[in-house]
């Protein structure tokens, strides 16, 4: 029911029960009758006095019939008023818990690995024992991490049982997995127990030995030591989105820093010329596997010489 047609009801209501009223005041008054052996003008004014205490409570009786929010502010406010009460004082609480989260030390982020595994199961292999042998695993280091030096170690990692079903007839195959399991959530130091998850990929090949994966040119006439450095972390970046693209888990390449430089301070040294810097595979490397990268000078005036 909206306001205006609510003030409207209330105005005829009113209407009608005060006409009512004060037609029997004056059938009152013109009869002289008496009450309680009042005279007959004192009564006429107590009926009045009683009408006009009906018409209010008949007024206030029909809103609250037809009116759900006066029933609820009526009979309810004092419950809601509680309610109310206890949300502030929950939030109060969430807030207070939200900032410790913020600045507690947070030791496993959100997502993050604990362990990761690249298993591949024939007929004679127990898949709960090899699950079982990740979680603990992942347990160790969890534990490692969230408790103290003086902490007596035991069970904190928390994964669950339908995660676990799903993960068993996923893998019972005789193809090759890789396993993780992962932080469910952020977790500061001295707390009690760590939700993870497993996620599990199919193990595949990224690269093979001696194959190219990233390839960056540098004119060297128009290069500084700096200039040279960039191109060089150019290709690392490139690299590692290519093996990543290709299906790689790992989130850094394997690669000989001192290479790096080395190759780094001859490009500098030699001041002029085209090369190609080439980032070629070391060794075959799967999924879960951090990829092996050596890096190679090819000079391309040679190239072009022998072209024509």
């Amino acid at each position: 029911m909206t306001a205006w047609l609510k003030i409207l009801l209330v105005l005829i209501l009113g209407g009608i029960l005060s006409t009512l009223g004060d037609r029997l005041g004056t059938r009152v008054g013109k009869a002289r009758l008496s009450i309680f052996k009042l005279r007959p003008k004192s009564t006429a004014v107590l009926i009045t006095v009683f009408t006009g205490s009906i018409i209010s409570a008949i007024s206030f009786a029909t809103m609250v019939v037809f009116d759900r929010d006066l029933r609820v502010g009526l009979f309810q406010l004092e419950d809601i008023r509680e309610k109310i009460i206890e949300s502030e004082k929950e939030l109060k609480k969430l807030e207070k818990n939200l900032y410790a989260f913020r600045s507690g030390n947070v030791v496993i982020s959100s997502g993050q690995t604990l362990v990761t595994k690249t298993i591949k199961l024939n007929k004679t292999n127990d898949i709960k024992k090899i699950i079982e042998s990740i979680l603990q695993q992942a347990n160790f280091y969890a534990f490692n991490l969230v408790k103290t030096n003086q902490s007596e170690y035991r069970r904190i990692l928390l994964v669950r049982k339908d995660d676990i079903e799903k993960l068993e007839n996923k893998i019972a195959d005789n193809r090759s997995w890789v396993v993780r399991i992962k932080s469910a959530g952020n977790i500061l130091r001295g707390e009690n127990y760590v939700y993870a998850f497993p996620e599990v990929t199919l193990n595949k090949m990224i690269t093979k030995k001696g194959e190219v994966i990233a390839i960056e040119n540098v004119s060297l006439l128009k290069s500084d030591s700096e200039s040279i450095s960039k191109k060089i972390n150019l290709l690392m970046a490139s690299t590692l989105a290519e093996v990543r693209r290709r299906g790689s888990l790992s989130s850094e390449l394997k690669i000989n820093a001192n290479q790096i430089n080395n190759l780094g301070k001859y490009l500098v040294s030699i001041k002029k010329g085209e090369f190609q810097i080439i980032a070629r595979a070391l060794e075959d490397s799967q999924s879960a596997e951090k990829v092996s990268v050596s890096l190679e000078l090819k000079s391309l005036e040679k190239s072009i010489s022998n072209k024509s």
